[in-house]
């Protein structure tokens, strides 16, 4: 059976994946702060698929809990076929009305982490000749949004570069670009969601199948839902500073309040 690794497991995409990767019959490594909700997740996962559900408790904007998970991950005896860099959150507020302290650790947990636990996990893979990472990003990376958006665009960056430098090696790397989830995101974060659209929504379950199935058909970029897809084509065609101004509006109307 193959292992996968996931970040910030316990709630929303990362949940989504540890349920759809736990039926696909994978055992688990499965990484967040709360080593309560954590066992309670490994326990359930264990009780209705069979599947091992090893728990790590580790916080990514922090150095001793990435160096945990890059030790894990560089462990050859229990090798880890695919890793989900899940783990994120957004500020509520615009620039300079967030905290610099707050601004940084958004970059430890999404760009640092992000980096170093891919080459953690790339390094074993590539000398096995077969594996995956999947790196949450956001379609915020597309559009001028702030720190977050920023972090998120290099990710998608990132990623890309790395999987033309990983081409023919057998590891196959993969942004994942969704966009509004039902999730813990927008409430840990304080932001209010009654006036985002409905149609904006997406199900996380079939987010993650979705993105599984652009992962097994070697995509490096996965938009995955034809309304984003169509809302991302429409970005490409707008001026760069038409664009900026719409997307702060945006913001303001369907961000954190």
């Amino acid at each position: 059976m193959t292992t996968a690794l996931i970040t910030g497991a316990t709630a929303g995409i990362g949940a989504a994946f540890a349920r759809r990767l736990a039926t696909d019959g994978h055992n688990l490594v499965l990484v967040a702060r709360d080593t309560e909700r954590l066992q309670e997740q490994a326990t359930e996962l264990h009780d209705l698929h069979g599947i091992e559900a090893e728990v790590l408790t580790a916080d990514l904007s922090t150095e001793a809990g990435i160096a945990s998970v890059e030790k894990r991950l560089s462990d050859r005896r229990h090798p880890v076929d695919l890793l989900v860099n899940n783990a994120g959150f957004g500020n509520k507020g615009r620039f300079l009305e967030v905290s610099m302290a707050d601004e940084l650790t958004m970059l430890k947990v999404h760009c640092e982490a992000v980096l170093r636990l891919t080459a953690a996990a790339t390094a074993g893979m590539k000398e096995r000749g077969r594996g995956g990472v999947v790196n949450v990003a956001s379609v915020a990376a597309f559009v001028p949004r702030g720190t977050y958006g920023a972090s998120k665009a290099w990710v998608v960056q990132f990623t890309q570069g790395v999987a033309r430098d990983l081409a023919g090696s057998g590891v196959r790397l993969m942004a994942l670009c969704p966009g509004f989830v039902r999730t813990e995101f927008h409430e840990r974060a304080g932001m209010g969601t009654d006036n985002i659209p409905s149609w904006m929504w997406l199900d996380a379950d079939k987010l993650v199948a979705a993105a599984m199935s652009d992962l097994a058909r070697g995509k490096t970029v996965s938009v995955p839902d034809p309304r984003y897809k169509a809302l991302m084509g429409a970005v490409k065609l707008a001026p760069r500073g038409l664009l900026g101004g719409i997307t702060s509006k945006t913001g303001r109307k369907y961000g954190p309040r």
